[in-house]
């Protein structure tokens, strides 16, 4: 094996010389950072010319010429290409910045975005991630974790803060606060017994393990709704109401999403007199928390932060402001005398170093000192998105714990169960103890009868011409790839240990019988950490699923097609604006009327396009971006969705289905994967499935089996090695004539036939058939 690792390391040596003259600095090629910073630049160029750009475009304008100055950077410090290729990068860079100066001069106010210290937004920042993406390269969600701040205390920021004129007015108009004593209610520990006991750790655990309870006990529904006329509340939304009524302040509200926790956050702040209230939500749902707010709490004013504030009402009951602009607001909103906060979209904060995570943090912090029983939601249909550990920012943010252990309403209850962590029992006592400190939990099957069923369908389709056959080279490449580290590292491992003298015995670690998983793990996530920063060449896990997104984009939208015309109006999803941009075509040359939603839309324009979905029958389709998309629209007159590309998480997907399968949804849904078969694709959907699962045990006490919590980008990339390693030694068995059931297995594997993709047998139609 060390031959064969030997042999193909030269080889690959050479393939890799040859794949880097034509990597991304081809100017032949369309791929990388170039060809997107050349659409981008002539699409500004054109709107200077015509005398009309707009504010994206000047955004645009501003990210290009950032880009175009990290990539030159890069390139003159980058030793791994020639001086022949780096010269070619920068003639290449040197044209774009020459459109850059002509737009400049047609427009001379944008040379203030170029200037030392100008302000890059975080729609700019946001843009400038799209781009890396679109050329292939992974990029950081978050900002650079900043210095974990003391308990209150508001993390320092480097963009400038903002305070509005009739936020000043209301502070001197309200100079004190009234005193609180509601601190005396919070009970405290009865006993000291777990003082010395590491709690978290096993507190996590308890919900890995599953259990009977879901949801903390909550009172009967009443017919009353609390100072609301002419509004009907479900049972369940009452339910909520009525625990905050009856003094429950802090809820983890995990409904499934589509139930209406919007309306049961208004109410129970309504009901526990928690104004003035500030709600921290996506930028994308502003506008319709506003509105939800006038609909359920017409009593209350509301108002919605938008940049630096100037145009908000400072003695607002109900204060809206989003995650993107929370850094410039802090300081204020840590001192405005805030009785109740809610956090929509929780699991925006699971990542404790963010900025935004460390922010909320931070605010709630300072309202607590303030009001010690405040009210505290987070809301979230997915609470769940990588680990149980998901779990840790919500619960400090409901004041549930601190950093290292849990906090004294939390404490009294797990030592009033009376066992350790070392006793049996414990685990399931644990989790009880923290779902009674607020967690609700419903399921629509459970509360909402009246709403349909829902069914995921998979739809495999094969990916033929050049583009499978790209697709497919691509994927063999990569696992080619993986395959050579994994064989260079045991035989690197073979070499130190006969250098030792030590034997080749198990305790050597020098040899493993069959495939090293351990070893597999670690050269996936090798390649995991390399990706983007031009270490291999060629596509990356990222770079390959963009590709077969780009290759089902026209197989999906003709079934969406097709779907419209059979079964009335659907919703198109999909993760990249290329991919988007093929299915809009692909409707246009159908004559299918859609609408879209992305995310550069002003809202005057998203909203247009909503209702024209909504009302207008000439539309058929919409379609969707999944980050733009994926909260805050309600599209129930559709039962029928087309994901077009997978995300890299269940709740992604969860949140894109509940779009169409919420409340005031008449007909069953279903959504429709497609599926490329015979690649990473098919994978990956199995490992989105098993995602799920880990949500399904920790929230809703199911006995489903649990599938990994490691990055589903990793385990795709282990799923594609040991594939690779297991045909590999299949092959080697059936050419050495190896017997036995090994022998057996091989050969049964490299004989069998590649299954045909098969249509789902709720399918009235084939995706294949001629429109």
């Amino acid at each position: 094996m060390a031959q064969r690792a030997a042999r193909r390391g030269g080889a690959t040596q050479a393939s890799s010389r040859d794949r880097r003259r034509s990597d991304t600095r081809d100017p032949r090629d369309g791929e990388g950072i170039i060809p997107v910073l050349a659409k981008t630049v002539r699409q500004v160029e054109a709107a200077a010319q015509r005398g009309k750009i707009r504010p994206t475009q000047r955004t645009a304008y501003q990210v290009v010429a950032l880009l175009v100055r990290e990539e030159r950077a890069r390139v003159k410090t980058d030793a791994t290409i020639s001086e022949a290729e780096r010269t070619n990068v920068m003639t290449r860079l040197d044209g774009i910045a020459t459109i850059l100066a002509k737009t400049a001069a047609r427009d001379t106010s944008l040379l203030a975005l170029l200037a030392d210290g100008a302000t890059v937004s975080p729609t700019a920042a946001s843009m400038r991630n799209d781009m890396l993406r679109a050329a292939g390269r992974e990029v950081e969600e978050e900002p650079e974790p900043e210095p974990e701040a003391e308990s209150g205390e508001l993390p320092a920021v480097a963009t400038r803060r903002a305070v509005p004129a009739t936020v000043i007015a209301r502070q001197l108009a309200n100079p004190f606060l009234a005193p609180d004593f509601s601190a005396a209610r919070t009970p405290r520990p009865a006993t000291n017994r777990l003082a010395s006991w590491e709690l978290l750790s096993p507190l996590f655990r308890s919900f890995e393990y599953g259990g009977d309870a879901t949801s903390m006990p909550l009172p009967e529904a009443s017919e009353v709704v609390h100072g609301i006329k002419d509004l009907v509340l479900m049972p369940h939304q009452a339910e909520l109401v009525g625990a905050a009524a009856d003094g429950h302040r802090t809820f983890l509200l995990a409904d499934e999403p589509g139930l209406g926790k919007t309306a049961q956050a208004l109410l129970a702040a309504n009901a526990a007199d928690a104004f003035p209230l500030l709600v921290v939500v996506p930028n994308v749902v502003k506008a319709n928390w506003a509105h939800e707010a006038a609909l359920w709490t017409p009593r209350r004013t509301a108002t919605v932060v938008h940049g630096d504030g100037d145009s908000i009402d400072g003695f607002a009951d109900i204060v809206i402001v989003n995650y993107e602009i929370l850094d410039r607001h802090v300081g204020w909103l840590g001192s405005h005398g805030f009785r109740g906060m809610v956090v929509d979209e929780a699991h925006f904060i699971k990542n404790k170093t963010s900025q935004r995570s460390q922010h909320v943090l931070a605010l709630s912090e300072r309202i607590r000192e303030r009001i010690p029983r405040a009210l505290f939601m987070a809301l979230t249909g997915t609470p769940l998105i990588n680990d149980i550990e998901d779990f840790r920012a919500i619960w400090q943010f409901l004041g549930w714990i601190d950093d290292k252990k849990p906090r004294p309403a939390l404490m009294a209850a797990l030592e009033a169960t009376g066992l350790a962590p070392s006793d049996p029992g414990f685990y399931s006592a644990a989790r009880t103890a923290v779902i009674n400190q607020g967690i609700v939990r419903r399921r629509k099957v459970d509360v909402a009868a009246d709403i349909p069923a829902r069914r995921v369908a998979d739809l495999p389709v094969e990916l033929d011409g050049a583009m499978g056959r790209s697709i497919r080279a691509a994927e063999a490449e990569l696992a080619a790839r993986l395959v050579e580290r994994y064989e260079s590292t045991l035989a690197a491992r073979a070499q130190a240990t006969s250098l030792s003298g030590v034997g080749g015995g198990a305790d050597s670690g020098a040899f493993v019988d069959g495939i090293d998983l351990g070893l597999v793990r670690r050269v996936a996530a090798a390649e995991l950490k390399n990706t983007g920063n031009g270490v291999d060449k060629g596509d990356n896990v990222f770079t390959l699923m963009r590709k077969i997104g780009q290759a089902k984009a026209e197989l999906a939208a003709d079934y969406a097609a097709q779907l419209a015309r059979n079964v009335g109006k659907v919703v198109f999803f999909a993760k990249h604006l290329d991919v988007m941009d093929v299915a809009e075509a692909t409707f246009a040359k159908r004559d299918i009327g859609y609408a879209s939603i992305r995310g550069d839309q002003t809202p005057k324009v998203r909203k247009a396009n909503i209702e024209a979905f909504l009302e207008d029958p000439s539309v058929s389709v919409i379609v969707c971006s999944l980050t733009a998309a994926g909260v805050g629209l309600n599209l129930q007159v559709a039962s029928n969705v087309v994901l077009a590309e997978l995300s890299w998480t269940s709740a992604e997907q969860t949140q894109a289905i509940d779009r169409v399968h919420r409340i005031g949804q008449t007909e069953p849904v279903t959504a429709w994967r497609i599926i490329a078969a015979q690649t990473i694709d098919s994978q990956l959907a199995q490992l989105i499935d098993d995602k799920a699962g880990l949500a399904a045990r920790a929230l809703d006490g199911s006995d489903e089996e649990v599938g990994s919590s490691a990055d589903v980008q990793l385990e795709a990339l282990v799923s594609l090695l040991t594939d690779a390693l297991e045909k590999e030694n299949a092959t080697s068995a059936a050419g050495t004539g190896v017997s036995g059931p090994a022998g057996d297995a091989a050969a049964e594997a490299t004989a069998a036939p590649l299954a045909a993709p098969s249509v789902s047998p709720f399918s009235p139609f084939s995706p294949f058939s001629a429109s």
